[in-house]
C-alpha cells in the first residue's frame, strides 16, 4: 500500500538498531524521533519547542495520560532536544553519538528508571547523592522516571526538596497513567502535561504509512478496525498490527482484523442490531450462535454492541457522523433510523442492559449465557419514548395527544406483565359482601371523602371491609396489617384494627400509612372511613414467657442450677452455665 499523499514513507533509521541480528517491534522501529512526528499531541510540541526556543525550560515537568500516547517517546525527545550537539534546539538531529544513544537507551547523562520496580527509599536516596555530580560529556544531567505515581511516600518525601532545588545541570521528566495518586507535593512543583488520546484518523494514517514502509498492502477498513479497538493508544494499534504482520501474506483484509481479534463484522452487527430492534429474540439469538461458531467471542461481540448502540445515541440527539467512534460515517443515515425506530429512551436502556452485563460477565463462568439474557430482555423491552410521554401526560393531568399506545412484545402466546395484572387489580374497587339490612354503598365517582357519601361500617362488615381493603395493598404496608388480629365498628363511621401486643411495630408503621389505608378504605366502602388502631395483650403463655425473659440473669441461672438435669450436667461434664435461651425466642 501506498503511502498517503503528501506524505514520504517513513524513514526508520533513527529508530531503536538492531543488535546482532535481534529483531525490533514495529513500536519500536517507529517510534517518533522529533516532536513533528508525535500524533496527536500538538498541544504538547508547541510548548515544549516554544519552551527551548525561549531558553524557558523548567528543571521538572510531569507526562501523564492513558498508555502508549507517546508520554515516554516525548520525554527522549526532549533529552535530545536539550542535549543535542547542535542544541538546545526544538529538532534535535538524531544524527550525533548522543542523540543515538538517547534514542536507543543507552546514554549515560540521561538516565531512565522504571518507578514500579525502583519505588523505595533506597533509590531515591541513591539518585539525591548523585545529581551533584555532573554529566560526563552532556549539558544535562536528565532523569526520566516511569510510572512515577508507584513511588513510596517515603520515597516521594525524600525527592522533594531536591526536586524543588536540583543543580542547574540536572533536570527531571515524570511519565505517569495516574496523575490522581502523586502527592499534591511534587504536582506543584513540575510543569505538567496532559496527553491527550490519539483520534482514530491519526492512527489509522500513522498505520497506512508503516504498511507502505513495510511493503505490505491493507484494507482501509482493516486499519480502521485496528484503529477502533486501540481505543486512542497508539502503541496498543501498532501492536495489534504487529500481530497481524506476523500471520504473513501481502494484503491485509479486514476478515483477518476479525480473526485474529474474534470480533463480528458490520455486516453481522447490523443483522443482529436489526433483529433486536425487531423484538425478535430468537433471531438475536441464532445470530449469537452463528457468530460464536465462526470464533467470534461473545464478550467481544456485546462490547461491540455497547459501541454500536453508543453511536446511535449520539446520532439520535443530532451529533454528525464525525461524532461517530465504532462506526463509518458513512452509516450515519442507518443510524440515525435505528434511533428513531427504538426510540432515545429505549437506546439508553439497552446500552445499561449490555454494560450491566459486561460488568458481570468478569465474575462469572457462564459469559455466553450472560449474553443471550442480555439480547432476550433487549428484544423485551417496550419503547419507552413512548412511555415517558404517556407519565408525563399524567403528571401534567391528561394524556397527550400525541401519545400512541406502547407496543407489546412481539411474542406468540405473550401474558400480560405482573405489573399490568396488577395495577388492573388495583384499580378494580373491591365490593365487600354487605350483610341483610345494611346499606349499599353508593359507587364513588372520585377517590376523595369531600364528593362521598359517609359510608355506614357495622360489626357485621367491618372484617369484611377491611380485609378487602388490606387485598388492594402493596408490598410491606400489605405484610405489617396482615397482621391485625381483628376489625370492629364501634359506630361514627370509624373502624379499629386491632393488633397483639407482640406485633406493637407493625401497628407502628400502620400508623404511619394511615393515609394510603384510609384511600384503600375508601375505595371499598364507597366512603370515607376513620381508621384507628388498639393493642391487646398476648396470650397468657406468651405474657409468661415475657416475664421469664424480663427476669433478671443472675435469678434465672439460680433457678436453672437447682434443676435436677442441670445438675447432672455440669456434675458430668464439669461445666458451667454461661447463657440462658428461652424455647420460644429460639424459634
Amino acid at each position: 500500500m501506498a503511502a498517503p499523499a503528501g506524505k514520504p514513507p517513513i524513514d526508520n533509521s533513527a529508530g531503536d538498531a538492531p543488535r546482532s541480528g535481534e529483531y525490533v517491534v514495529v513500536a519500536r522501529r517507529y517510534r517518533p524521533q522529533a516532536f513533528d512526528e508525535l500524533i496527536g499531541q500538538d498541544h504538547v510540541a508547541r510548548a515544549l519547542t516554544g519552551a527551548i526556543a525561549a531558553g524557558r525550560v523548567g528543571h521538572a515537568y510531569l507526562f501523564t495520560g492513558a498508555r502508549g500516547v507517546g508520554k515516554t517517546s516525548s520525554a527522549r525527545i526532549l533529552a535530545k532536544s536539550l542535549n543535542c550537539v547542535r542544541g538546545p534546539t526544538a529538532t534535535p538531529c538524531n544524527e550525533c553519538e548522543i542523540c543515538r544513544d538517547i534514542t536507543a537507551g543507552a546514554d549515560v547523562d540521561v538516565i531512565e528508571i522504571d518507578g514500579a520496580s525502583n519505588r523505595g527509599i533506597d533509590e531515591i536516596r541513591s539518585l539525591r547523592q548523585n545529581v551533584n555530580v555532573r554529566p560526563s560529556r552532556a549539558r544535562f544531567k536528565i532523569y526520566i522516571i516511569d510510572e512515577v505515581h508507584m513511588l513510596t511516600r517515603e520515597a516521594f518525601n525524600a525527592l522533594l526538596k531536591t526536586l524543588e532545588e536540583p543543580p542547574e545541570h540536572v533536570k527531571f521528566i515524570f511519565c505517569t497513567t495516574e496523575a490522581s495518586k502523586i502527592p499534591i507535593t511534587i504536582l506543584s512543583r513540575c510543569q505538567r502535561f496532559d496527553f491527550a488520546g490519539i483520534h482514530i484518523a491519526s492512527i489509522v494514517e500513522r498505520l497506512s504509512q508503516i504498511v507502505a514502509a513495510e511493503r505490505v498492502e491493507a484494507e482501509p477498513e482493516a486499519l480502521t478496525i485496528l484503529a477502533r479497538r486501540a481505543a486512542g493508544s497508539m502503541r496498543d494499534s501498532q501492536s495489534l498490527l504487529e500481530q497481524i504482520l506476523a500471520i504473513g501474506g501481502e494484503r491485509i483484509t479486514a476478515a483477518d482484523v476479525h480473526a485474529l481479534l474474534g470480533t463480528a463484522g458490520e455486516a453481522r452487527l447490523t443483522t443482529l442490531v436489526d433483529h433486536l430492534l425487531g423484538r425478535d429474540a430468537a433471531a438475536a439469538i441464532a445470530d449469537l450462535d452463528s457468530a460464536a461458531s465462526e470464533g467470534v467471542d461473545v464478550g467481544q461481540l456485546l462490547e461491540q454492541l455497547l459501541g454500536y448502540f453508543r453511536d446511535v445515541m449520539v446520532t439520535a440527539v443530532g451529533c454528525p457522523a464525525e461524532a461517530l467512534l465504532h462506526t463509518a460515517p458513512a452509516q450515519h443515515a442507518y443510524l440515525a433510523e435505528a434511533g428513531r425506530r427504538a426510540g432515545l429512551e429505549t437506546v439508553l436502556a439497552i446500552m445499561q442492559i449490555i454494560d450491566h452485563t459486561l460488568s458481570r460477565m468478569r465474575y462469572s463462568t457462564q459469559s455466553r449465557t450472560l449474553v443471550e439474557m442480555a439480547l432476550v430482555r433487549i428484544a423485551s423491552l417496550e419503547n419507552l419514548d413512548d412511555l415517558s410521554e404517556l407519565i408525563q401526560g399524567l403528571q401534567t393531568g391528561g394524556l397527550p395527544v400525541s401519545t400512541g399506545t406502547i407496543r407489546p412484545s412481539a411474542t406468540p402466546n405473550s401474558v400480560p406483565a405482573v405489573s399490568d395484572l396488577a395495577a388492573k387489580k388495583k384499580a378494580e374497587p373491591v365490593s365487600p359482601q354487605l350483610e341483610p339490612g345494611d346499606s349499599e354503598p353508593a359507587t364513588p365517582q372520585s377517590l376523595t371523602p369531600a364528593s362521598l357519601p359517609s359510608a355506614e361500617v357495622t360489626s357485621g362488615n367491618a372484617k369484611r371491609i377491611w380485609d378487602a381493603a388490606l387485598a388492594s395493598l402493596e408490598g410491606l404496608l400489605h405484610q405489617n396489617a396482615d397482621f391485625c388480629e381483628s376489625a370492629s365498628a364501634p359506630g361514627g363511621n370509624r373502624l379499629v384494627a386491632t393488633f397483639r401486643a407482640k406485633y406493637t411495630a407493625c401497628r407502628a408503621f400502620c400508623e404511619r400509612q394511615v393515609a394510603e389505608i384510609e384511600q384503600a378504605l375508601l375505595s371499598v366502602a364507597g366512603g370515607h372511613v376513620k381508621l384507628e388502631f388498639a393493642t391487646i395483650a398476648d396470650e397468657p403463655q406468651q405474657a409468661a414467657a415475657q416475664v421469664r425473659r424480663a427476669a433478671p440473669h443472675r435469678q434465672r441461672v439460680a433457678e436453672l442450677k437447682e434443676h435436677a438435669m442441670v445438675r447432672r450436667a455440669t456434675e458430668l461434664f464439669d461445666a458451667q452455665i454461661v447463657r440462658v435461651e428461652d424455647p420460644e425466642a429460639a424459634n
